[in-house]
């Protein structure tokens, strides 16, 4: 029997900054499935989960410099394709990467990748997603060992396999995350990813070269100390998730526990930063 999902097809004008705070806001609530589109945003969470007045805690909806409407309707898991088919163009990230559908055609790019998201996060059109990749675009990974936490459609994951790591470690809480990112992990021929479900309490004994988290504040901030105790001295830990707002406290974080600052990226308000052990 297939999950029912209920999805909110919000209507925003101005989309920005709009659309960023709506999207932290419902993940607050549950919210686990994000697609924006060229007039606001779909938001998807369980139906046995939700509870429709909790919407009153989403305080960007009676924000008077924003005009949001919104309509409510139910799916199934299944019925994803559909609706990702209808508003999914392909991602161009600095020229070298490009995160396409099937139905698209190839690209002449370094780095194609063919991704069919379902119900999971990452198709590049977010922008903690899409700075990521910028960010992996930067690193050296060849005969690395690698740890995609929260890897949503494992996108980053096979970027990183693609750029020659050794090895990588995909692993989302998420059971249509875990079941997306296998088949494109498939997709993409890149036998060398391990996908897992669960969160960094699956990590035992195993040493990482560079660890990626496109996950969110909280829980950034508290796995950071499990990130310490997996990665390897001179190995590189790659953050999103968070607002500029967030950088210091995820720096002073990252501080305690032995990491330093080395760079980041900005894009509407969102932030990606490279931290070495």
């Amino acid at each position: 029997m297939q999950e029912l999902f209920l999805e909110y097809r919000f209507s925003i004008d101005p989309l920005q900054p709009a659309v960023d705070i709506l999207i932290a806001e419902l993940a607050a609530l549950g919210f686990d499935s994000f697609l924006e589109t060229r007039d606001g945003l779909l938001a998807y969470v369980k139906k046995e989960l939700w509870n429709p007045s909790d919407l009153r805690n989403v305080h960007i909806l009676a924000n008077e410099d924003f005009d949001i409407d919104y309509e409510i309707s139910e799916i199934e898991q299944e019925n994803w394709n559909a609706k990702w088919e209808e508003n999914f163009d392909p991602i161009n990230v600095d020229n070298q990467c490009v995160v396409r559908a099937p139905f698209h055609d190839e690209q002449d790019v370094a780095f194609d990748i063919v991704i069919t998201p379902k119900m999971s996060f990452g198709t590049g059109h977010h922008e903690t997603t899409h700075m990521m990749l910028q960010l992996v675009l930067t690193l050296d990974f060849k005969d690395k060992s690698v740890l995609d936490m929260g890897c949503g459609t494992g996108v980053l994951a096979i970027l990183a396999a693609m750029k020659g790591a050794r090895s990588v470690d995909a692993i989302d809480i998420d059971n249509w995350s875990y079941l997306n990112a296998m088949e494109n992990v498939s997709a993409n021929k890149c036998e060398q990813i391990n996908v897992f479900e669960g969160d960094a309490n699956l990590l035992t004994d195993q040493n990482y070269d560079i660890i990626l988290a496109n996950i969110n504040r909280n829980i950034l901030l508290s796995d950071i100390s499990v990130y310490a105790g997996h990665l390897k001295k001179g190995g590189a830990l790659l953050l999103s998730g968070f607002y500029k707002e967030d950088i210091a406290l995820i720096s002073k974080e990252c501080l305690a526990h032995g990491f330093s600052f080395q760079d980041n990226v900005e894009k509407n308000n969102w932030v990606a930063a490279k931290y070495v052990f």
